[in-house]
């Protein structure tokens, strides 16, 4: 591959709803890319940070930075990596900021170094990533943003993904309202805890989707898609969060939800033009609220980080 190479990975959706930190997927756009080359320094040298003002160039302090020094630790390589990183996701949109500039970095660092390193391999290094950024190593996003499609963390002790099947109707709405949530905030809003009764209600839901993404049953996949876990929790931080879900639902989407830990909202439809009029209903609500936003129309995307 020579000494040089870009990536590019997509934002996921994370939890599906009833999917806590285990179920996500891919999109087609928005996406993150990371370019690299190859130096005989043995450091990370973040040159660049394009489309995005917040984030830190110190390596210490960048998930692309955690993510080189955890593979180059791991290979026992002496070279390092000058990086520049394009952020087409915005960090905290809740639709995988992170998680793409780690897998992006991941992918490339391992084409760079004679691809050492398994799919699952770096899925493992670009959780560290996420641990940098939220201070949990989750996989919800990483593994989708590798993959592509949508996947299942069967355990991470030992880590264990799924690739489950992609209805090919199957289309997201993205509502992204332009504000922050740190995902190290919405976490501590959860309990640490669930009543038994609470948890077999969502763990119907989990096997209900994953049975209906297999069977492409739609109307199963909309029933599976509620969450008694994180929603009721983390809606009170988006504004128009309940209305979205209304109208979204109300317009024809199977389901809809907050994705990750918010505040983006995504909606799940069957067909491009039942997703159109989705996304129609849910911009008037933000529209109605004054609030800026930015919004997606994709099919759930069988990409996942690839050479650009």
């Amino acid at each position: 591959m020579g000494k040089r190479v870009r990536v590019k990975a997509p934002a996921t959706v994370s939890n599906l709803n009833c999917g806590f930190d285990v179920l996500g997927f891919a999109v087609s756009e928005p996406y993150d890319i990371v370019e690299l080359e190859l130096t005989d320094t043995a450091t990370v040298d973040i040159e660049e940070i394009r489309g995005c003002d917040s984030l830190s160039t110190d390596p210490e302090k960048n998930v692309v930075g955690a993510v080189l020094r955890a593979m180059a630790s791991a290979s026992g390589t002496t070279a390092g990596f000058r990086v520049i990183i394009e952020k087409g996701i915005m960090p905290g949109s809740g639709i995988g900021s992170s998680a793409a500039s780690s897998a992006a970095a991941a992918l490339a660092a391992n084409l760079l170094l004679a691809n050492r390193f398994t799919l699952i391999e770096l899925v493992r290094f670009a959780m560290e990533g996420e641990r940098l950024a939220s201070g949990t190593a989750h996989a919800d996003n990483v593994a989708p943003a590798l993959y592509g499609g949508i996947t299942l963390v069967r355990s991470y002790n030992p880590l264990d993904i799924v690739r489950l099947n992609v209805p090919h109707e199957l289309f997201c709405v993205i509502i992204h309202p332009e504000l922050e949530i740190k995902t190290s905030v919405a976490r501590g809003l959860l309990d640490p805890q669930l009543p038994l009764s609470t948890a077999v209600r969502q763990w119907g839901n989990v096997g209900g989707l994953v049975a209906g993404l297999f069977s492409e049953d739609y109307d199963l996949i909309g029933r599976s898609l509620e969450d008694y876990v994180a929603e009721p929790k983390r809606a009170g931080l988006i504004p128009g969060f309940r209305e979205m879900k209304e109208r979204a639902i109300a317009s024809g989407a199977l389901g809809a939800g907050i994705s990750g830990s918010g505040p983006s909202v995504f909606a799940l439809c069957r067909g491009e033009a039942s997703a159109a009029g989705v996304m129609m209903s849910m911009q008037e609500v933000m529209l109605k609220a004054r609030i800026n936003y930015k919004s997606y129309l994709s099919p759930v995307s069988l990409k996942g980080a690839d050479i650009c």
